[in-house]
């Protein structure tokens, strides 16, 4: 009996052994699976946040445009660009007299840099730019879609977007005036151009000069000429169409000739005052908040340029007419401006697709709205513009609006810089009206050739 109850007992603890054995190994391997899931898991948290996380890239971009196309807040953007992706944007500045000529030889070559500024227009990106070649196709990227339709179809060609405009294409190139000059000499807004002269002849008498006008920088001249594209259509119906069909020249036309006429007439007169040749464009501001000139022509982002030089005129004080060359009364519309493409043959066009996806994100396009005082509005869905007091009287102003030579007629806006150059050889009387439209005739015809235009 004793033998057989220690028997038992042994056995007892045996199992008992067994089991706590087994137990502890249950525990152990528990243990294991619970800490290889919590590795998992941490594993997958970090994954997690590593996608969230942008990852920077140690790349450059290169950037090439023309003076003045480039505003400092958008350095601004492109530093927090930078921040938010580690891509660095390299901004290559190029005087304006200087930009067309380099960008051709860059594209021509195969070494232009991974974005290369241009101003836009539907016959120009393809005759002067060759952009189905020479530039990426943008269509696919969703800030496209923002775009305004008249902008959209300056920066396309055969359906696809190859450009990423960015100036305020709503201001216009027009009369900036000081209010309080004329009021002082109880002058009004002139509507013709025997009206106009008048009133520069009375500012003169006054010991004013009537018009600040650089031509140092062989562009802003131009503008009396080429912004009037509408006014002529006007005076001469069809103008516009038969001269893109070839079938008349720019100098079979009497109201062009009239205002190259005119153009002249206002440095003859002393308009311009005496220094007109050595004036700079970037002086604007200053001069016209000295008081020393009257006029000048601007866009509307003058007014605030003006007032932030705190010579005792307001925003308000500057107001605006359209150029009354050849009696013109139209609002000169252009949607094409300066634009920003990609190079085909940059190494680095995904990073360039991702700087103009930053740059056209509503708050970035809000922020250079807000902080570029020569922008009232940029082309894109969405956005705040500035419009208020005498710049807004001026556009309410003005019901009629067209489209301005340069952008209405085929192989003018390529030859800008050529076009400043033939107006001082006119103004010095080195050649006359004329020959000056003959010229730029000739020029369009050789643009038109190396383009295979078949209307030419």
């Amino acid at each position: 009996m004793k033998k057989s109850s220690l028997s038992v007992l042994v056995l007892v603890l045996i199992i008992s052994m067994i089991a706590a054995f087994s137990l502890s190994g249950c525990k152990e391997e528990v243990a294991e699976e619970e800490e290889v899931a919590e590795e998992e898991e941490e594993v997958a948290e970090e994954e997690e946040v590593a996608e969230e996380e942008p990852v920077l890239q140690d790349v450059t971009i290169t950037y090439m445009a023309s003076q003045d196309w480039v505003q400092d807040a958008e350095f601004e953007l492109a530093e927090k660009f930078t921040e938010e992706t580690g891509i660095k944007v390299d901004f290559q500045i190029i005087p304006s007299d200087q930009y067309p000529n380099l960008l051709t030889t860059k594209l021509n070559s195969g070494e232009c840099t991974d974005i290369f500024g241009s101003q836009g227009g539907r016959f120009d990106i393809v005759t002067t730019l060759n952009v189905e070649k020479n530039a990426v196709d943008l269509s696919g990227e969703a800030w496209t879609s923002t775009m305004d339709e008249t902008a959209a179809v300056e920066v396309s060609v055969n359906g696809k977007i190859y450009g990423q405009p960015l100036q305020d294409t709503s201001a216009v190139w027009a009369m900036a005036y000081n209010k309080k000059i004329f009021s002082d000499l109880g002058l009004t807004i002139p509507k013709t151009w025997a009206e106009f002269t008048a009133v520069c002849d009375e500012i003169m008498a006054s010991g004013i000069t009537p018009i600040y006008q650089p031509v140092s920088d062989g562009w802003h001249h131009v503008l009396w000429f080429a912004e009037m594209g509408a006014a002529y259509d006007k005076a001469e119906p069809g103008l516009v169409d038969k001269l893109n069909s070839n079938e008349i020249k720019l100098a079979d036309s009497s109201v062009m000739k009239t205002a190259v006429e005119q153009i002249k007439e206002m440095a003859d007169k002393g308009y311009w005052g005496k220094n007109y040749m050595a004036d700079a464009y970037s002086d604007q501001p200053m001069k016209i908040a000295s008081g020393e000139y009257a006029m000048t022509v601007a866009n509307q982002g003058l007014s605030e340029l003006v007032a932030e030089l705190d010579e005792g005129l307001g925003i308000d004080d500057i107001g605006y007419f359209v150029m009354p060359i050849a009696d013109n009364q139209i609002l000169n519309v252009n949607p094409v401006c300066p634009t920003r493409f990609i190079y085909s043959g940059s190494e680095n066009i995904e990073a360039a697709k991702k700087y103009l996806e930053f740059i056209a994100r509503p708050e970035n396009l809000q922020y250079l709205i807000d902080n570029v005082t020569k922008f009232q509005n940029l082309p894109y869905s969405g956005l705040t513009p500035k419009y208020a007091g005498a710049i807004k009287e001026f556009y309410d102003t003005y019901t009629e609006k067209g489209t301005v030579l340069q952008s209405a007629v085929k192989y003018v806006n390529p030859q800008w810089m050529e076009m400043g150059k033939e107006l001082v050889s006119v103004i010095l009387g080195e050649e006359d009206a004329i020959k000056m439209l003959e010229n730029i005739d000739k020029n369009r015809e050789d643009q038109a050739t190396a383009a295979k235009d078949p209307e030419f």
